[in-house]
């Protein structure tokens, strides 16, 4: 019974890696981020592995840090898709410098290169305070 349940947890998981990757890498692509850059955001570290799962996303087993950051990112990606309704401009938008407080004058992108989740997190919510969420 146990194998039962322990097979249709990691057929979800395969699912859920597969969908999320793919949506990740697309977003990637979007904002003409390289394989380090995109390794960085998703807290990946193998070179072999980020392109595995590129190729062939149902093989990956994302835990709950690689799916907390591909929440952000995927938040951070709508946010902007809202709040700049032409999609270079906010495709565009990670990438230039900000003045604003969470930024000091860096780019939104310099930011979240940092590794860190909170700094997906920081950038996250400042969009959804931009967005008139707190």
């Amino acid at each position: 019974m146990l194998s039962v349940t322990q097979d249709r947890v990691q057929t979800e998981n395969a699912k859920v890696s597969k969908s999320a990757l793919r949506t990740f890498f697309n977003i990637m692509d979007t904002w003409n981020l390289n394989a380090n850059e995109s390794m960085i955001l998703l807290g990946l570290d193998s070179r072999s592995t980020y392109f595995k799962w590129k190729k062939h996303p149902e093989t990956a087993n994302l835990n709950r840090d690689k799916l907390e950051r591909l929440s952000y990112i995927f938040g951070i990606y709508k946010a902007l898709q809202v709040l700049l309704p032409k999609p270079e401009s906010a495709d565009q938008w990670i990438k230039r410098p900000n003045s604003a407080l969470p930024f000091q004058g860096k780019s939104a992108l310099e930011r979240m290169l940092t590794g860190k989740v909170a700094d997906l997190y920081i950038v996250r919510q400042y969009l959804d305070g931009q967005r008139g969420w707190s």
